[in-house]
């Protein structure tokens, strides 16, 4: 279809965006070590810390967009889209030492304030918040059309927050003296990224896992089929993804046998479920009703969204 060639442009143009997101977003991270490291500035470092999850989101979601290029095969038949949910539980394990080691820092910098050089520390927090209104630039417009690079674009919009935190210590430190500020703005990012650490490895364990995928009532699914014309009842219903946005479902569905034609309850189940749940592939099972178990199988069909 035609479609398909559109959506492949779409991608190569997300894929371009991503990289030169990644790009300066990992640049200005290795700046912000460096500069927290001469200004002795803790909220520079776990600024540094949370703009390290935005180069990962954005190396995450540009390495899924290649390795989803590679086909499947017998051993991989669903191909490699899952490496993005195993990356993105790395990345989440990972980021929530770094916060911990974050919070124990600044417990220790408030006992003992350290000397903050307030302007080195002023001049590299905004050139990040430049950074990151460039890459929330790039990537804005393509937040809607890919779950991808929405991922990486809230990842973005949410270090600008940090940065902002960053600026406003330096210009209290500036003028006040106070060092504590400091590692109390140090504490505040680490607590923000925390939660949002939580949400990402428990989101990544319950598409591992198998589970329902968020957004989606296993009770409205079989609702919608049960209202198909022909669909007597269903059984064996299974919902999960694959990654994040490719959505898969298995059912056997039971018809009478003065039913409609199979095909077309076929169809119309798959389309039902694709159009209200965004489930991209769909295998269904059809069994005639008043059939013994060991002739359930007479009929099956997998059909595809």
């Amino acid at each position: 279809m035609s479609s398909g060639h559109s959506h492949g442009q779409v991608r190569a143009g997300h894929e371009k965006m991503l990289f030169m997101a990644l790009l300066l977003t990992t640049g200005f991270m290795i700046a912000e070590v460096i500069g927290a490291w001469i200004t002795g500035s803790l909220a520079l470092l776990s600024d540094a810390a949370h703009m390290f999850t935005d180069s990962a989101a954005l190396g995450i979601s540009l390495l899924a967009f290649q390795i989803a290029k590679r086909p499947a095969d017998r051993n991989r038949t669903f191909g490699y889209a899952r490496f993005e949910i195993l990356a993105s539980s790395v990345n989440a394990i990972l980021l929530f030492f770094v916060a911990i080691y974050i919070l124990y820092e600044a417990y220790e910098r408030l006992l003992t304030p350290a000397p903050i050089q307030s302007v080195g520390m002023l001049v590299i927090a905004t050139l990040g918040l430049v950074v990151n209104l460039i890459s929330m630039r790039m990537l804005g417009s393509a937040s809607g059309e890919s779950l991808n690079v929405k991922g990486a674009y809230l990842e973005v919009w949410s270090d600008m927050l940090g940065s902002i935190g960053v600026i406003v210590a330096a210009v209290v430190i500036w003028f006040t003296g106070w060092a504590w500020v400091d590692s109390l703005v140090a504490a505040g990012i680490g607590l923000w990224v925390l939660p949002r650490t939580w949400t990402l490895l428990r989101e990544s364990m319950n598409v591992l896992l198998e589970g329902v995928p968020n957004g989606i009532e296993l009770k409205e699914v079989e609702q919608t089929i049960l209202a198909v014309e022909g669909v007597k009842a269903i059984h064996d219903l299974h919902v999960w993804s694959v990654t994040s946005g490719k959505n898969v479902m298995s059912v056997h569905v039971v018809i009478a046998q003065a039913s409609l034609n199979g095909q077309e309850i076929l169809a119309n189940v798959t389309t039902s479920v694709s159009q209200g749940f965004e489930i991209d592939h769909c295998t269904i099972q059809l069994e005639h009703d008043g059939f013994h178990d060991d002739e359930h199988s007479a009929e099956g069909h997998e059909h595809h969204a």
